[in-house]
């Protein structure tokens, strides 16, 4: 399965971790992942989890979004530095930056959420 991020499902689900819309983008992303396979299947679950930890951040529950985020950030750990056209190394960088401040519950501003891709 080749990604394309420009358009369909995944261009749509980017639109909405963009602008914040992590539940939406969350959604749009699902119905991929669900038809996605082996590592890919793995890489997009991964971008799934990222979003869901930043809806539970906005909901107001941190402990969930540290949960997601460290899952997501193991995952993500197994690939290369870029992959089906997003740079993995600068997500994880952020990634970590976030579950630092989370952990520290440093008060905001934290780090602006990761950009994907």
């Amino acid at each position: 399965m080749h990604f394309d991020w420009t358009c369909g499902a995944l261009a749509e689900g980017l639109a909405c971790y963009r602008n914040e819309e992590f539940f939406l983008a969350h959604e749009h992303w699902e119905g991929v992942w669900l038809e996605a396979e082996g590592p890919q299947k793995t890489f997009l679950q991964s971008l799934i989890q990222v979003a869901a930890a930043f809806h539970h951040l906005q909901r107001g529950n941190p402990a969930g979004a540290i949960s997601l985020l460290s899952r997501a950030l193991h995952r993500l750990d197994r690939f290369p530095n870029e992959y089906c056209g997003v740079a993995v190394a600068p997500l994880r960088e952020s990634i970590r930056g976030w579950l630092q401040a989370l952990e520290a519950d440093l008060p905001r501003p934290r780090p602006t959420y990761p950009r994907i891709p």
